[in-house]
């Protein structure tokens, strides 16, 4: 059977997760890490979308991102992506791939859930263990957003700047979300429709979208739904 295409909808945030091959290491050091922020600053701005959030974590990376065009998103990541292996490459003195196939991703619903995809993001450092507070890990945007930094990379969401009328509130309240964590019914949904190319959003999101795609959006879907029916 023919592997989905991906989604890529203009003014939607996106849920996007590379993978190294075989779970193999992609960040050997701090050197690594800041040139894959680097890269990404520069195609973002190339391939117009807009970065709301990230995570660089030692066998993979998380990103939310805003593409403005339908084929911006998957421009940036092949470029990024390509530049990114060759240096890697050259550093490490190997060759061949570095990424596990394609990079996954997912079209979100902003008003449900967006804030709960940049805490996930956020706390990733800490599941791993690689820290015991997400403040304390130095390659994610958490630090933006709770007021400890500013990262040009960033363009806040509406849905962040709802959270508060002055930017002291709205990183206090940020930093409440993530300490309140993600509940696992809300974790596994963000991880299995990034994964399996699923949309995630509510009927109504969901019926709107698929208007303007061929493409079934949801498992069990068998195509364009009818007018008066929700996709399942």
């Amino acid at each position: 059977m023919a592997r989905l295409a991906r989604l890529s909808f203009p003014g939607l945030p996106h849920h996007v997760i590379q993978r190294g091959h075989n779970g193999q290491v992609i960040f050997q050091g701090a050197a690594d890490y800041q040139r894959m922020l680097d890269l990404l600053q520069e195609y973002a701005k190339k391939c117009e979308v807009a970065v709301h959030a990230y995570v660089l974590l030692p066998n993979h990376f998380h990103l939310l991102v805003t593409p403005q065009t339908a084929t911006g998103l998957p421009q940036m990541l092949q470029a990024m992506g390509r530049r990114y292996v060759r240096y890697f490459n050259d550093v490490q003195g190997r060759t061949g791939t570095l990424w596990d196939g394609r990079y996954r991703s997912t079209v979100l619903q902003p008003e449900l859930y967006l804030l709960p995809c940049m805490v996930a993001m956020d706390l990733n450092p800490v599941r791993a263990g690689l820290t015991s507070a997400a403040g304390d890990y130095p390659w994610s945007s958490h630090g933006h957003y709770i007021g400890r930094q500013v990262d040009r990379l960033l363009t806040p969401h509406a849905q962040f700047w709802g959270l508060g009328n002055t930017p002291f509130a709205r990183e206090a309240a940020y930093a409440d979300l993530v300490q309140a964590g993600v509940g696992t019914t809300e974790q596994q949904a963000l991880s299995d429709s990034t994964l399996k190319g699923w949309a995630l959003g509510d009927a109504t999101f969901l019926q709107e979208l698929q208007k303007v795609t061929p493409r079934r959006l949801s498992k069990g879907q068998a195509g364009r739904p009818s007018r008066n029916l929700a996709p399942k």
